[in-house]
């Protein structure tokens, strides 16, 4: 679970409320005409942009942003190593026993264990690394453009109310409503656009990068493991993907 995600949103909402209970009821801020305009025309604009399938499944994405659990490089590295020192020892074949966690550093060990080449394992795994970036992303494109839409929803919502409010000038008790839902809409859209959705696509973004790492690290050990590099020259070479601070590290 990514503690910072759920601590930054929650306590922005718990600002914000505050905010409100302040200047009065925060009953205030609640109208419906303009939850409906907002909230509803936002997500249907999305839907409207993107094949319903990856619409519904844009919520599947957006879990990663709050719950993921991502190795960490030099636990990758270490068990590159493992695995290389036992394929130099007992053959390709002493690495199919080997417990692997990860599902795609398991389908390139079992490509070694297979028999297939070089060339065939580089182009299958690069294909499995760019296909689920692509899909990551399309996810959080989902959320960027609801993002992009609620506060121009909004400010559609505010031009509503403000005709509303110029065509019941004459009656007082109708001015109110009509400005209620002018204001509240574009507060709306802002609230959605920033609170929501940007910490989420950011959050996805920086899951995407780190996934991506990770696997460029898997393809090169097994890789490196199918040339039959020594283990130490392995090592060396997946270091680089380590931040300059943990290279550091580890070399004390």
């Amino acid at each position: 679970m990514d503690i910072a995600t759920i601590i930054g949103i929650i306590g922005a909402l718990a600002f914000i409320a505050m905010a409100m209970l302040f200047n009065g009821d925060i009953g205030l801020y609640v109208n419906v005409p303009s939850i409906f305009i907002v909230f509803g025309g936002s997500l249907f604009v999305a839907l409207a942009s993107y094949p319903l399938s990856q619409f519904l499944g844009a919520g599947k994405v957006a879990v990663k942003a709050f719950m993921f659990r991502i190795e960490q490089p030099q636990e990758l590295i270490d068990k590159a190593v493992e695995m290389a020192d036992s394929a130099r020892k007992g053959g390709f074949l002493a690495l199919e026993e080997t417990e692997v966690p990860n599902p795609f550093f398991r389908k390139g060990i079992d490509m070694l264990v297979d028999g297939h080449d070089a060339e065939v394992v580089r182009t299958t795994m690069q294909k499995d690394i760019d296909l689920t970036y692509d899909r990551h992303e399309r996810g959080a494109n989902i959320f960027q453009t609801i993002g992009d839409v609620s506060p121009a929803m909004g400010m559609i919502g505010t031009l509503i109310g403000l005709v509303a409010m110029l065509a019941n000038m004459d009656d007082p008790k109708a001015i109110g409503p009509a400005m209620a839902v002018a204001l509240l809409t574009t507060l709306y859209g802002t609230f959605i656009a920033n609170i929501i959705c940007v910490p989420i696509v950011n959050k996805l973004k920086l899951r995407m990068e780190q996934e991506k790492l990770n696997q460029e690290l898997m393809l090169d050990a097994v890789l490196g493991i199918q040339d039959g590099q020594n283990p130490r020259i392995i090592e060396s070479l997946l270091k680089n993907y380590l931040a300059s601070s943990k290279r550091v590290e580890e070399e004390r």
